[in-house]
């Protein structure tokens, strides 16, 4: 019998449950979880307890984040998951590098050019791989935009629009968490719209070069809701009387937000339920980019955060006509609820239009979740002729588009990512960066 894959994981939040469930459960027998690391150890203990008693599996030994080498020279994974706060992601990505172990990691891979830089030298260095979980290119019908584009059905893609709506369900969430914080995600740009420049990158397969963008926060913060007449009357929801508040949650209301966030308060301070409009809000919900590919290609696209539904569209316009790809979705909580809606119309130049009907697929992130998880941990993994896995080199071409719309957000001028991030290479195919 094959031995199993080993692989360890830092960073016990919400995020990290999906990668945890598809190791222990889905993959269990081919794949061995060895090691849990965290700050907290209320997020531990509620880790420890979900391998055992939900997903049936053996009991995990568990480390503090200051013993992360410990952890891994002790468990000896073959590859280290990463779901941690975004700015501490290159920490343990080039750590669990030199200790000698491959990585799997959200997104964004980092926040910044220095910290970018950091991962794609310790890579280079030291052999080891990098795979990004970009789950978004897993989608059915973001693989058919992929397909029919490469097809050539509108010719030479010459320019791209698109506009990423969030709703007041899961866009505000961002605005409760850490990720308000801009030193700890990088803002939306990077944090949430890595997903949305990877898509275009990999649509296109081209390398970006230069951005352009302007962007502020427009809607939440404390200064917002003033302006508006909205009084602020707590700093976070919990224990106070929401009843009329629709941007509230409440955490002692769900077992697994209690138990990883409410109960574990006591260790760290960090509050899961601030209010959206509260202080220390520091990153933009409103933006707005011109990027420049290295092919050609010009995208404009744009970011809101506060609206009445979620979901995008894009097109593509090209020499033989335009692509149109529409998906509308709603959130927990939301007035579309779970509801999942895709819509590609393709109009040629010269003839009538044509909708092409879009793929359904269940699982989770519609439907992309089991795809993506399948080709990372299954150990026999389907041929992809789409080449939706990524490594370090595209990761970082995609938070190099918000880490450049960032400062020029600050200098008000268009910033060239070559200069921000040399390592990138001067490559015009995004499919030649690992």
């Amino acid at each position: 019998m094959a031995r199993r894959k080993r692989y360890a994981l830092v960073g016990a939040g919400g995020r990290g449950l999906t990668f945890v469930e598809a190791v222990v459960r889905r993959f269990g027998g081919r794949c061995e979880l060895t090691g849990l690391c965290d700050t907290n150890p209320a997020r531990l203990d509620y880790y420890s307890r979900y391998v055992v008693e939900e997903l049936g599996g053996r009991p995990v030994p568990v480390f503090d984040a200051a013993d992360f080498d410990a952890m891994v020279r002790q468990t000896r994974p073959d590859a280290v998951i990463v779901t941690t706060v975004d700015a501490f992601h290159d920490r343990y990505i080039v750590r669990a590098m030199e200790l000698g172990c491959d990585v799997i990691t959200e997104k964004p891979m980092t926040i910044d050019a220095p910290r970018c830089r950091a991962i794609m030298e310790a890579a280079r260095r030291t052999g080891c791989s990098v795979t990004v979980a970009f789950n978004y290119r897993w989608r059915p019908g973001c693989t058919l935009v992929r397909r029919l584009l490469q097809e050539g059905v509108v010719g030479d893609v010459v320019q791209v629009d698109m506009d990423y709506l969030l709703d007041t369900s899961h866009g505000a969430d961002y605005f409760r968490r850490w990720h308000r914080e801009k030193e700890k995600s990088g803002g939306l740009l990077v944090h949430k719209a890595t997903h949305h420049f990877d898509l275009v990158n990999w649509w296109l397969d081209a390398v970006p070069e230069t951005v352009f963008g302007m962007g502020r926060l427009a809607f939440y913060g404390r200064e917002n809701a003033a302006r508006r007449g909205v009084s602020v009357q707590y700093d976070r929801y919990t224990g106070h009387n929401t009843s009329a508040d629709p941007f509230a949650i409440d955490l002692s209301a769900d077992e697994r937000t209690r138990a990883l966030y409410l109960e574990a308060e006591k260790h760290d301070g960090y509050r899961r339920d601030q209010n959206v409009f509260g202080d220390g809000v520091s990153i933009e919900d409103t933006m707005s980019l011109l990027v420049r590919y290295r092919t050609g290609v010009v995208l404009n696209y744009s970011l809101n955060a506060y609206l009445p539904r979620e979901g995008f569209s894009v097109a593509f316009n090209g020499t033989r006509g335009r692509l149109e790809y529409q998906e509308t979705h709603g959130s927990a909580g939301g007035a579309l609820g779970g509801l999942w809606a895709d819509r590609l119309v393709v109009l040629p130049q010269f003839g009538e239009p044509y909708e092409v009907p879009v793929p359904s697929a269940e699982g989770g992130h519609g439907g992309a979740d089991p795809l993506i998880q399948e080709q990372m941990f299954s150990a026999n993994p389907p041929p992809d002729p789409w080449k939706r896995s990524a490594g370090h080199g595209q990761g970082a071409a995609s938070i190099m588009v918000g880490i450049a719309g960032n400062r020029s957000f600050e200098t008000g001028k268009p910033e060239s990512i070559a200069e921000l991030c040399p390592e990138l290479g001067d490559v015009r195919r995004l499919s030649e960066l690992p």
